[in-house]
This record gives structure tokens, sequence and C-alpha cells, in this order.
């Protein structure tokens, strides 16, 4: 059955080929992304792009309704796929660079949430899906901004999921280790550092895009109705395992 979906944070590796999944199925999709360049393909297959900010809430709020009119007064699912990266011990980040990344990955996360919620309470409930990160729950070297950051994002996510538990609404995360993308880049294009990375990881691979882009398209259209407030660990046995 056709449903409309909601992608913030739209122009990254991830979501682009999630929105590729649910187009792939039938569903409706909007996007909301600062580089719509990025969504020309999807757009071209009928996706309705919205150019703006995830931390806009006029941006957030068209990109809802938008999605909300697409399917006919309901949102069945969101994503949200904003993230940044900052690596770098505490004595050497200033204030204002550990807010930009506390805002850019959890206040749009929550900006994100309460709007889509808004509507989905209105409707009948849905389905959310965070991007979180193992440095939420493995201490890292130097990850001490994105740490704090997606760390939140699972908190949010797991008090989130009580809150609107008997309401319909289900709510859950994915939190990767490193994967190839255009984000991981400083990382990737050193050999050292890759290699370093690769160690720390039990299967001894990085993840590719899709692994991450195919869980959050089940977690929002085929996960049973009983999962909600957890948290995925797509990251190689890394923040659990131990060879």
């Amino acid at each position: 059955m056709t449903a409309s979906y909601l992608i913030v944070g739209a122009s990254s590796d991830i979501a682009l080929l999630l929105g590729q999944h649910l187009i792939d199925d039938g569903h409706s999709v909007t996007l909301l992304a600062r580089d719509h360049t990025r969504c020309a393909t999807l757009e071209q297959q009928g996706a309705h792009v919205i150019q703006g900010d995830a931390l806009d809430s006029e941006a957030v709020g068209l990109a809802v309704q938008t999605a909300k009119d697409n399917g006919e007064g309901s949102i069945a699912g969101v994503a949200h796929l904003v993230g940044s990266l900052l690596i770098r011990p505490p004595h050497a980040v200033k204030l204002d660079a550990f807010n930009e990344v506390i805002h850019t990955n959890l206040s749009s996360a929550f900006l994100t949430l309460s709007t889509a919620c808004k509507t989905m309470l209105r409707s009948g409930g849905g389905r959310l899906v965070f991007t979180s990160s193992v440095a939420a729950s493995l201490g890292l070297v130097n990850h001490e901004a994105i740490a704090a950051a997606k760390g939140g994002i699972e908190s949010m996510v797991r008090t989130a999921a009580a809150t609107y538990s008997q309401r319909g609404i289900r709510i859950n995360a994915v939190a990767p280790g490193l994967t190839e993308t255009r984000l991981a880049e400083t990382i990737l294009k050193s050999d050292a550092m890759k290699e370093a990375a690769i160690g720390m990881i039990p299967i001894k691979r990085i993840n590719q895009p899709d692994e991450i882009a195919s869980t959050m398209y089940w977690l929002l259209t085929g996960a049973p109705d009983n999962l909600t407030g957890q948290v995925f660990h797509l990251d190689g046995g890394m923040a659990n395992v131990r060879v």
C-alpha cells in the first residue's frame, strides 16, 4: 500500500539510498535537503524536494505539511539523517564548535521529532527513525562532541518512545560505525586512519551505506509494531563484541 514518508537531511548518501528504496516500493517521498541538487535523481522519479535547513522550523514545518498532504492527511514515517563529524580533543575545541555539533545533530533531531509527532498524533500514529553513532555507546578517542550529541539522540529516542507508546507512534534509531560516505572522507582518505579504524571492528570492514539505508527502510516500513525505543548498532560488532 502506498504511504507517505519524509526524509530530513535528504542530501546525505544514506538518505538518498533510503529515498530510492521507498520510491522503488511505490511510496510517496518528501525530501528536506540543504543541497537540493543532490536530490535531482529522486525528484525526477517523483520525490517532492524542499530546500531548507533541518534547524529551520519553517522549513521542517513545510516539509512535514508537504508529506502530510501527499499522504492524504497522514505521514507513515519520518527519517532523520542530519549529521556532522568533529574528531578533536576537548582542549582543542571551542564552545562554539561544540555547540554547533550539538545543534546540528541533536537540536535538529528534536525539531523533527516535535514537528512530526504533532501531525502523527492527529492522524493516528507513525514511525520515526533517527541516526546515532557507535560513539554514543563506546568511548572513542577525540569523539567527545559527537558522542554528546548522538548520546542525546539515543536518550531522546528512548524517552519519546515511552511518551508516545500508547499513541501509535514508534520511535527507534540506528547507530552506525564507520561507513563509506562523504561524511567519513577525512578518515577514509588516510590509509593509516582507515586501517586503525578497521582494526577496531570485529568483522574487519567498514559499513556500506546501503546496510544503514536498508535497516532504516525496514524500521519505517516492515518492523513489527512492538518495536520501539530501540537503538540498532550497525557497527560490525564494535560496541558489543570482542575478538
